[in-house]
């Protein structure tokens, strides 16, 4: 419908005077349905083009549309409102129609191929194995996953991307984290060393200090515990396991490599747990420390400086970004030598790019807002086209308990983890509350709201709906009553809460397509919400089970539409929609 008239709005346009060639008209749907199904504010935005009232030129408009444009299959009437406004009402026989195709394609219903041929990289979540996976995490993953599954229903193929950060300063603290936990942990009284003297040994040489943990509540450490260490038992655990394996033997090692090897995949395990857990799987884990085996970190620092881009000052090496738009030049290697995370970052983005995909995805926190424009300048020197990189910032989660906000912090072990979370509200509600505020907004996460099984839970309300949709036609098909797709019988469907519901449903495909252009998927949770609750107005005003047999059939045609539209749309999202609740 939309193809169909702005198409048409755009032949009108052509033969007016002074308007400006490159002008594209807007369609969109009014708030109040009483004004049509669709609108236009061309007028309004031609008036000081033309140097003409919008109402006379929207008059104008309307009278070419009628004349020479409209198709009374399409389009049943159209008026002009207030100053200038321009109202298209649909036709019931294009209502017909959309609704029989979306009963005839069922769990294709939604499917496009606009981005058929094409291959898109996700990258999300990405966090640093140094501890399992929190509620601040929760966020990014489902994002990144939910939008991977929009771009798979309008063709895409897309590969789902972890970005593996097992390099730099925080593994080395976790290292030292989980070493200093084993020294701790062999000088316990009760473990059975073979070694016995040289347990008692390193008993009496043990020292402990004093650290602030969660809450600055005091908390005994080991003497050599790292003062940003991690405090999570989760070390512990790890120390535990390494002392049952081997012993005291390790005390005697120089460096803390096989600690945080050792950490690296009991955590970095856990990690894929949750997520599957959670419902995802991924294509594809990247290891950061992979690029610098290749060479691949300084292949492209060298790159840069054949570019002219990177110079030296102070000891460290310098990228001119002030050059590009930025205000100040950006540290690639600190005087140290340690590269900072920009060049190993621009490395990884110029292997994403070497890889052949046609768009590339980043999910990132709100922290990264001032650091990923780097990547993008970086790309653009080296001659790659940056335009194929979006990137969707997301704020951050606040947890709400009780009406009081929960404190968190990972290293100092104060975090509620995604696990915990899921345990506590499951996964389907976990992953709605995720997605159903836009990521650039702040999100608070009531567990209290969430763990309610009524109508106030937004996951409950569109489930039960679903349910409710099975249910009845259940009860139908135990009295031999089917649902009618046929199109005589869709004609009877002339109510008013039956039209509302199928102009609901039909807008799938056209929500599904938009979220993923604009790749906002919270608009997707939000319009499974009015289906919803379009399906139970329809099922309060108009009665099925028990109504003459050409009616119950056409308005169970309806229902299974609208539990077609909710199980699509809920499996996009990756949430569950049971036949029975």
């Amino acid at each position: 419908m939309k193809d169909y008239l702005s198409a048409a709005l755009q032949r009108i346009l052509t033969n007016i005077a002074s308007v400006p060639a490159d002008f594209v008209p807007e369609l969109s749907v009014p708030a109040n349905p009483d004004h049509g199904d669709l609108a236009t504010n061309c007028a309004m935005k031609l008036a000081r083009h033309l140097r003409r009232p919008p109402r006379g030129i929207a008059e104008e408009i309307v009278a070419a549309f009628m004349a020479e444009e409209r198709d009374p299959f399409y389009i049943d009437s159209v008026s002009v409102a207030g100053g200038g406004f321009i109202n298209f009402k649909c036709s019931n026989r294009y209502l017909y129609r959309e609704l029989g195709a979306c009963l005839e394609r069922g769990g294709d219903f939604g499917r496009s191929d606009s981005g058929r041929g094409k291959r898109a990289l996700v990258e999300f979540v990405s966090a640093n194995p140094t501890g399992p996976l929190t509620v601040g995490h929760g966020r990014n993953a489902v994002l990144g996953d939910t939008l991977a599954s929009l771009l798979e229903w309008v063709g895409y193929e897309v590969t789902r991307e972890y970005y593996f950060n097992d390099a730099g300063r925080q593994m080395r603290v976790l290292g030292a984290s989980v070493r200093s936990r084993y020294e701790e942990v062999t000088a316990e009284e009760d473990q059975p060393f073979a070694d016995l003297p040289r347990a008692i040994g390193h008993r009496q040489t043990y020292q402990s200090k004093q650290l602030a943990g969660a809450g600055n509540k005091p908390v005994i450490v080991p003497d050599s515990f790292p003062e940003d260490g991690y405090l999570g038992t989760y070390i512990t655990e790890i120390a535990r396991k390494l002392a049952k394996k081997h012993g005291i033997d390790l005390l005697d090692r120089e460096d803390n490599d096989m600690f945080e090897t050792a950490a690296q995949s009991v955590i970095f395990g856990a990690i894929r747990t949750t997520l599957e857990h959670l419902g995802i799987a991924m294509d594809s884990y990247f290891n950061e420390k992979s690029l610098y085996e290749r060479g691949a970190v300084t292949k492209t620092l060298n790159a840069l400086r054949a570019q002219n881009m990177v110079y030296e000052e102070d000891g460290a090496i310098w990228f001119k970004t002030s050059s590009l738009g930025k205000e100040s030049d950006t540290v690639l290697v600190k005087r140290t030598g340690e590269p900072t995370y920009r060049l190993p970052d621009i490395a990884y983005h110029v292997d994403k790019m070497e890889r052949g995909f046609d768009i590339l995805i980043n999910i990132f926190g709100a922290d990264h807002i001032g650091t990923y424009p780097d990547i993008l300048r970086g790309l653009e020197v080296l001659g790659f086209d940056s335009t194929r990189v979006k990137v969707m910032i997301y704020q951050f989660v606040t947890l709400i308990r009780a009406g009081q906000e929960v404190k968190m912090s990972t290293r100092k072990a104060n975090f509620v983890t995604l696990d915990e979370l899921m345990d506590e509200v499951t996964p389907d509600v976990t992953r709605y509350f995720f997605i159903m505020r836009s990521a650039q907004k702040h999100l608070e996460f009531d567990i209290d709201l969430a763990r309610e099984a009524s109508d106030k839970n937004p996951v409950f309300y569109l489930q039960y709906a679903h349910a409710r949709i099975c249910s009845i036609l259940k009860k139908a098909a135990e009295i031999n009553l089917m649902p009618d797709p046929g199109p005589a019988s869709l004609a009877l469907l002339v109510e008013e809460s039956e039209i509302a519901l199928i102009k609901e449903i039909i807008r799938f495909p056209r929500v599904v397509s938009s979220c993923a252009e604009t790749c906002e998927p919270h608009r997707l949770a939000t319009y499974l919400r009015s289906v919803a609750e379009a399906f139970t107005r329809f099922y309060h005003s108009c009665r099925i089970l028990g109504e003459k047999e050409g009616i119950a059939m056409a308005r169970m045609a309806l229902a299974q539409a609208a539990r077609i539209t909710l199980h699509n749309g809920l499996s996009i999202l990756g949430i569950s929609a049971p036949e029975r609740m």
